[in-house]
């Protein structure tokens, strides 16, 4: 088989091609067994957040193309329309990548700790969807061990910048005091969450939580002292925002340009600053074309994130240290896979063997012999036929002078370590 990590990123693809080819939870437990179904398709993992979209595939030979293929197909994309934005590892360099993405080294927000989770959800709905073996089963296992270890052994975590304080700030930069600033939030998610206590930080005046479902919005805004409101009271309560920022998993926009617009007319034309972190993207691309509407999407902090990525630029590098040994660690364990084991095939022989010689000895028996006569049989042509072969070898390496063999024998028989028991 061959392991291959097939996908874009925020680096890679604009946002709204990456809205095109991303996954919700629902659609993406769907989305795994049908992929399951494609020919050659051994294993499977898909990752999607708002930054990357990512299969982990286990192909068997000549099933190498399957994946981007189906990719493309399974969002009813024109052919060809994903080649350039696409990036491919393969073996070795998969691991790598599914490495350093669950350690936050290939996130937006450098060493950000959110996405580990996100590996760990997409983990476990492959292996509810029954679409992990051992060699992805056990490569997930180490990723979650490597990700421990390089928040632990490095500082890639120290002071990490997340989207949800990144889109805090620039509101801070737009309001210079936000005490005085009304915030609605749309979502209930764990953006939404540490949005929600940045601001609560900040000390803003109001703070609004709308969310589909009411009843998971009252419980993010009770544990902030905000108000609740369900999504399609949203008209009603978006003039009363001075910032909003949207996090859901909305297939389809939330805020729409007409509502934004009565919105601004209602707050007499005052400024209103909009920050859409979804993937899809939960506000309307038009609404940034209105007068006195701010809009900030997801690539739009970047500028804002890289100022902050400098400082934990060392200790990346630390972290890919780590990853490049850990690298060769699941890819020797994988290797062994494809070896056939010697003791396997040894001890199989040995139990031909016996059963072969016990079969004898029980005939003796039942032809009159006594017990001990067939026990000495059985000892000695048992002995005889296990030692056979390699004292025929052992022989030969001592005629020709082969030290090497020689020296293997008594390892792996024990004999030096006798020896030298027996010498002391």
């Amino acid at each position: 088989m061959t392991l291959i990590a097939l996908g874009l990123n925020h680096l890679t693809a604009p946002v709204n091609l990456r809205e095109q080819v991303a996954f919700d939870a629902d659609s993406a437990s769907q989305a795994l067994l049908a992929l399951g179904r494609e020919p050659g398709v051994e294993e499977a993992m898909i990752l999607s957040t708002c930054n990357r979209t990512e299969l982990y595939v286990s192909v068997s030979a000549g099933a190498e193309g399957v994946p981007q293929a189906w990719l493309s197909r399974h969002h009813q994309l024109t052919a060809g329309k994903l080649d350039e934005f696409l990036y491919r590892h393969d073996e070795d360099a998969a691991v790598r990548h599914m490495f350093r993405v669950a350690t936050g080294l290939d996130s937006m927000v450098l060493g950000e700790p959110q996405i580990l989770g996100q590996v760990k959800d997409a983990y476990q709905q492959a292996r509810d969807a029954q679409m992990l073996r051992a060699p992805m089963e056990r490569l997930l296992q180490h990723t979650f061990a490597v990700a421990k270890r390089v928040r632990t052994d490095t500082r890639i975590g120290a002071h990490t910048v997340s989207v949800a304080f990144t889109a805090v700030r620039l509101a801070e930069q737009v309001f210079a005091d936000l005490r005085q600033a009304c915030v609605l939030l749309i979502g209930a998610g764990d953006t939404i969450e540490l949005a929600a206590r940045h601001l609560v930080d900040k000390q803003v005046r109001r703070l609004i939580v709308a969310n589909r479902t009411l009843e998971n919005a009252q419980e993010l805004a009770s544990r902030h002292g905000g108000y609740a409101i369900a999504l399609q009271d949203l008209p009603q309560h978006l003039a009363d925002a001075d910032i909003v920022i949207s996090s859901t998993a909305a297939r389809q926009p939330i805020v729409t340009h007409g509502m934004v617009e009565k919105a601004i007319v209602a707050r007499r034309r005052k400024p209103m600053f909009m920050v859409d972190i979804a993937v899809p993207r939960d506000i309307d691309a038009s609404v940034g074309d209105l007068d006195d509407v701010f809009l900030y999407g997801i690539d739009d902090l970047r500028q804002v994130i890289d100022d902050n990525r400098r400082s934990r630029e060392a200790a990346a590098r630390e972290a890919d240290a780590i990853i490049d040994l850990q690298v060769e660690r699941y890819m020797a364990w994988r290797r062994a896979l494809g070896l056939r084991n010697p003791a396997v095939d040894l001890r199989q022989h040995a139990e031909l063997y016996r059963d072969e010689v016990l079969e004898k000895a029980r005939a003796m028996i039942a032809r009159g012999k006594s017990p001990d006569e067939a026990l000495a049989f059985l000892a000695n042509t048992l002995t005889n036929k296990l030692l056979h072969h390699p004292s025929a070898r052992l022989r030969e390496a001592a005629l020709s002078g082969d030290m090497d063999l020689l020296h293997a024998a008594g390892r792996l028989y024990g004999i030096d370590e006798k020896r030298e028991v027996g010498e002391e």
